[in-house]
C-alpha cells in the first residue's frame, strides 16, 4: 500500500504475520465485520503479543547477565585479595552459582506467570471490548 501525501486519513501499513490462534479468535469474535477491521484487530493483537514476548526475553537476558556478572566480580575480588584459601573460594563460588541458578529459575517461573497473567488480562480486555459479560455472552 502506498502513502498518499494529499490525504492524511490514508496511512501506509505493514503486513504483520498473524498466528493461527489470533486469526481464529478475531474471525470468531468479529464475524460480520469488514476485512479491514479484522486485519487491524489481528495486527493489534499480534503487536501486543510480540511486545509482551520481547519484554519477557529482555528481562530474562538482563537478569541472567546480572547474576553471572555479580558472581564473576565477587570471585575476582576475593581472588585478588588472596585472603582465603583457593579451595574455599572455589567452594563458595560454586555455592553462589548454585544459589544464583535457583534464584534464576524462580525468576523465570515468575516471568512465565507474569506472561500468563498478561495473556489473561488481554483476554479480559478483549472480552470487554467485544461486549461480553463474565458468562461469555453478549
Amino acid at each position: 500500500m502506498t502513502e498518499d501525501n494529499n490525504n492524511p486519513d490514508i496511512k501506509e501499513t505493514t503486513i504483520v504475520p498473524v498466528s493461527p490462534e489470533t486469526d481464529a479468535l478475531v474471525e470468531k469474535e468479529l464475524a460480520g465485520e469488514s476485512d479491514r477491521i479484522k486485519a487491524e484487530t489481528k495486527a493489534f493483537v499480534e503487536a501486543i503479543k510480540k511486545r509482551a514476548q520481547s519484554e519477557i526475553e529482555n528481562a530474562q537476558t538482563i537478569t541472567q547477565d546480572a547474576y553471572l556478572n555479580a558472581v564473576r566480580n565477587a570471585r575476582e575480588a576475593v581472588e585478588q585479595n588472596q585472603l582465603l584459601d583457593p579451595k574455599r573460594i572455589e567452594h563458595s563460588v560454586e555455592m553462589i552459582q548454585r544459589d544464583a541458578q535457583e534464584n534464576w529459575q524462580k525468576t523465570v517461573d515468575e516471568i512465565i506467570a507474569l506472561g500468563d497473567r498478561l495473556q489473561e488480562a488481554a483476554q479480559v480486555a478483549w472480552d470487554i471490548l467485544m461486549g461480553k459479560d463474565s458468562s461469555g455472552t453478549k
